[in-house]
């Protein structure tokens, strides 16, 4: 099995338990408050493993346009963050994350878009399977 398979269902595993402690979290606490918390401890977790990996020399190399790159990566994990919690405050947090997981839908626009990867058949039944699986989670 490929690395990156590993990596990617640990990321899916650890997605969904920061959505259910989040949940547990967020009682009497402001979304905007709990985000910023969350991601101080997110920040200060990967400072302390590029530490340990002693990678922070690399920040050298980095170009402008690896700069400009990541910092719209941040603002938008920022954005989503904020949102993402705002909603799992008032909703259920298998049904916020469901949705949340339609990102999938707007990657695969988005990288056929400005990345140019391919869209096959594959990608758009599988697609097409994680948006109806949203919708029939939400489906009231």
């Amino acid at each position: 099995m490929p690395t990156w398979i590993i990596y990617a269902v640990l990321s899916a595993l650890f997605a969904a338990l920061t959505s259910i402690f989040a949940k547990a979290g967020l009682k009497n606490v402001n979304a905007d408050l709990a985000t910023a918390i969350r991601t101080a401890m997110v920040l200060l977790i990967t400072w302390a493993v590029v530490a340990l990996k002693k990678q922070g020399g690399q920040m050298s190399a980095l170009t402008k346009q690896n700069w400009l790159f990541l910092a719209l990566s941040a603002a938008a994990t920022g954005a989503s963050w904020l949102f993402y919690y705002r909603a799992l405050q008032i909703g259920n947090a298998s049904q916020v994350a469901a949705i949340d997981k339609g990102s999938l839908l707007f990657t695969i626009i988005l990288a056929f878009i400005f990345l140019n990867e391919p869209v096959t058949p594959k990608v758009l039944i599988g697609g097409g399977l994680i948006f109806i699986g949203m919708l029939v989670i939400v489906w009231k």
